[in-house]
């Protein structure tokens, strides 16, 4: 069992930055393959991006891209996601995933964090 842990949401106004944490405990992430997801309000929950095992790959959902940066430290067990240049259409709860596949389906990730709001007023 994989238990994660997410930080760094808040407020902010569009144009700013903010880097979300996720925090691992119960085993390493090396051996995971990482994904973050936001649910917008009365939205399905949707894909964000996802970094492989090694930090090598990563991949963004078209709209992040250029604006949103994976990474991972496996030897602090924690990913990170970069967030820059928010709009109010980046709002949601942002939810970390461990999966063994870097994948965009949501159906593809077996541990998810309990979430962190993120809400970007105009």
């Amino acid at each position: 069992q994989v238990q994660l842990v997410e930080s760094g949401g808040g407020l902010v106004q569009a144009g700013d930055s903010l880097r979300l944490s996720c925090a691992a405990s119960g085993r390493t992430i090396s051996g995971y393959a990482m994904g973050w997801f936001r649910q917008a309000p009365g939205k399905e929950r949707e894909f964000v991006a996802t970094i492989s095992r090694s930090g090598d790959y990563t991949y963004f959902a078209d709209s992040r891209k250029g604006r949103f940066t994976i990474s991972r430290d496996n030897a602090k067990n924690t990913v990170y996601l970069q967030m820059n240049t928010l709009t109010p259409e980046d709002t949601g709860v942002y939810y970390c995933a461990a999966g063994y596949y870097t994948t965009s389906r949501a159906s593809g990730y077996n541990y998810w964090g309990q979430g962190t709001q993120v809400t970007v007023s105009s």
